[in-house]
């Protein structure tokens, strides 16, 4: 890792650029996954079936048994800075990625994935047994994405966050790949190729970025100080059970709202539009999600509070402005009509579905803000409270949509999300004020040294 020879030189907005553009460049590529795969979908036999499966029980259910390991970003950039502690962590994360990839494979193979599926989601029927067959295909999916996050944020800790982005262009050209397969035969289930381009995809991601996080763990990171006190698993967990808390409470949110969407006016087609609308918005949420981990690796620098608030809310209104633009322009036909290739009657959704989704964006920017911080602080329990407000106003909401029963699901349930997360944003705020005055303090004060120190004219 650097080291300052200035240690009270103010961080500049260039290192947070720096830092933040290939990790947000990671994040959008990610982002172009989702669409690639649905614009496939749409094009091989029975494109709504597969693509509601894919977005109403396979993408979900994956995304809750990955939850536990969500957060190993975050803690491997924040406690990832000597030999000890990333072995420490290396071992918790083998033995839970572990773990979960045998509940994965207990789901997909016994009865409990119909329990899941028709009786907890209450999915179409006839979307049932290709999302059985595309979630066992998902099987590698959370040991390889527990790998990569865990080993990307090493690279972050170090400043090599640049090869974050070449391992995301990995990934995206296998998924590519086997798109492109799937696609010329064209007698393939488009779930059975979207799981395996998926599943292809991370695989080939996890192996780069553990091989090319192998000599900075051996040159940087085992030669580094020791830090003291030695990081225990007591205070590893004590950090991390919360934020594993928060991805799994938050990630319960994404059959609930296939659950609640499937009990609403034109539940296939919602669902079918929805993974379409969600990938479009993701794209512009990305910029926002990369942030998080460049608050935890920057906001313990000198005099960081000013450019890191600055950069908030320059790129709040910068994401924002993109997707507000691309909905009401013909980009929004481009996507829906051309790339994903949807019939009219979905289109036409696809493009009302946008409005209601505008807020996300800068909501995602102004969480990984105020979330940042709380990890800077290690106070992580409130991120989890934050998520539970979530929830509860989510909840709350969605039984009054289902019982109301005159939106489409497709609008209630963006609409439900954008509330729940303004929510979660507030109180995230709240938490994270302690934290934001004691980094706001401390660099006055060496504001104040730095001008003690400055040689008279």
């Amino acid at each position: 890792m650097k080291s300052y020879s200035r240690p009270h030189q103010q961080l500049s907005s260039r290192e947070i650029f720096s830092t933040w553009w290939p990790l947000a460049f990671s994040w959008l590529l990610m982002g172009a996954e989702l669409p690639a795969i649905s614009a496939v979908m749409a094009r091989l036999p029975d494109p709504e079936i597969n693509l509601a499966a894919y977005g109403g029980i396979v993408f979900p259910l994956a995304l809750i048994i990955e939850a536990p390991i969500i957060m190993l970003l975050a803690a491997s950039t924040a406690m990832s800075k000597d030999g000890p502690s990333y072995l420490k962590i290396r071992r918790f994360m083998m033995v839970t990625s572990g773990s979960l990839t045998a509940l994965h494979l207990l789901i997909a193979v016994t009865p409990l994935y119909y329990f899941i599926a028709e009786v907890l989601i209450g999915a179409p029927q006839e979307i049932i047994e290709p999302g059985r067959t595309g979630f066992l295909l998902m099987l590698p999916w959370t040991w390889s994405i527990a790998y990569r996050r865990f080993n990307q944020g090493v690279l972050i800790r170090f400043e090599h966050s640049r090869a974050i982005s070449i391992g995301t262009i990995i990934r995206l050209s296998a998924d590519v790949i086997v798109l492109i397969v799937g696609y010329s035969l064209g007698t393939v289930p488009g779930i059975v190729v979207a799981t395996l381009a998926v599943s292809a995809g991370v695989i080939s991601e996890a192996i780069f970025v553990g091989i090319v996080t192998r000599p900075v763990v051996k040159n940087e990171l085992m030669p580094a100080p020791i830090i003291t006190p030695a990081l225990t698993l007591r205070a590893f967990l004590d950090f991390y059970i919360p934020l594993a808390m928060t991805s799994l409470l938050f990630l319960i949110s994404q059959p609930m709202v296939s659950a609640a969407v499937s009990r609403m006016p034109f539940p296939l087609e919602s669902l079918a539009v929805w993974p379409v609308v969600w990938g479009l918005v993701f794209l512009f949420r990305s910029m926002g999600m990369a942030y998080n981990e460049v608050v935890v690796a920057l906001i313990d620098r000198p005099r960081s509070y000013t450019n890191l608030h600055r950069y908030t809310w320059w790129l709040s209104v910068l994401s924002t402005a993109g997707l507000l633009f691309t909905a009401v322009s013909p980009l929004s036909i481009l996507w829906f009509e051309r790339l994903t290739a949807l019939n009219p009657q979905l289109v036409v959704m696809g493009r009302q579905a946008l409005l209601f989704a505008l807020p996300l964006p800068l909501l995602s920017v102004v969480q990984s803000w105020y979330q940042g911080a709380i990890l800077h602080g290690r106070v992580t329990r409130g991120v989890t409270e934050a998520v539970i407000v979530y929830l509860v106003v989510a909840i709350a909401l969605f039984t009054a949509g289902v019982a109301w029963g005159q939106l489409a699901g497709l609008y209630t349930g963006l609409a439900v999300t954008v509330i729940s997360m303004s929510a979660q944003t507030g109180w995230l705020w709240y938490r994270s004020r302690p934290v934001l005055k004691a980094v706001r303090q401390r660099d006055e004060e060496l504001t104040l040294i730095t001008a003690a120190d400055a040689p008279a004219d």
